[in-house]
């Protein structure tokens, strides 16, 4: 039974699913907001989730230039780390299913749209190099999510091919980026409402719905 994920990859995004983090994202986008004199909604935090911020900030204040564009996201990303500090933990029920993947033989990556920085925070306080073999982040791609070009870089670096890997994913950008690398995807409703992400092969509230036999059917369903 150990092996039977061999030659089968999962690609984790961080944020909403590895991580609870939609809070501090949300603090830190109002926080610079109000600092820059910009407007800020729930409405906005919520579709623009899961984009890069130089996806994000242009639509913020139309019009910048690349050198303000990259001050307000460093600054944007230092408070949300700042913010984020006292509060690192793993998602409820996520530890559970990385330790049942591993057992049953699957190679596992992170394929995040966050700067390095970010993933940084949570990768020794966590412990996370026992579990992932891979990880990427945005500076090793060209285009964020909904370009595919992420879970296909950490396809790459697990040694296999798209087919044989699913993608776990809450928001629609990375929900879109899984389907276009041609990868299943599992879709989790920590920042979406169910009906957001209908493309996903699964949907899930909680990680405890997940074992590793899930994600064998589900690419053996493929």
């Amino acid at each position: 039974m150990a092996s039977s994920g061999s030659g089968r990859g999962v690609i984790f995004d961080l944020d909403g699913v590895l991580v609870d983090t939609g809070w501090a994202h949300r603090q830190s986008w109002y926080d610079l907001a109000q600092r820059e004199g910009l407007d800020m909604s729930d409405e906005f935090f919520r579709d623009t989730f899961g984009l890069q911020n130089y996806a994000i900030i242009p639509r913020l204040k139309p019009g910048i230039g690349p050198k303000e564009l990259e001050r307000l996201s460093d600054w944007k990303e230092q408070r949300y780390r700042a913010i984020l500090a006292d509060r690192l933990e793993l998602a409820d029920g996520v530890e559970t299913l990385l330790e049942d993947l591993k057992g049953h033989g699957f190679r596992l990556a992170i394929g995040s749209s966050a700067p390095r920085e970010n993933l940084d925070v949570f990768w020794h306080p966590l412990g996370l190099a026992r579990y992932f073999d891979a990880r990427v982040t945005k500076e090793e791609v060209a285009e964020g999510k909904p370009s595919p070009r992420t879970f296909l870089k950490a396809a790459e670096k697990l040694g296999l091919p798209p087919r044989a890997c699913v993608v776990v994913e809450d928001a629609v950008a990375g929900l879109q980026a899984g389907v276009s690398a041609g990868m299943a995807v599992v879709a989790i409703t920590t920042t979406r409402r169910r009906a957001d992400l209908a493309q996903a092969d699964c949907i899930i509230d909680r990680f405890a719905e997940l074992k590793a036999d899930d994600f064998v059917a589900l690419l053996n369903g493929r």
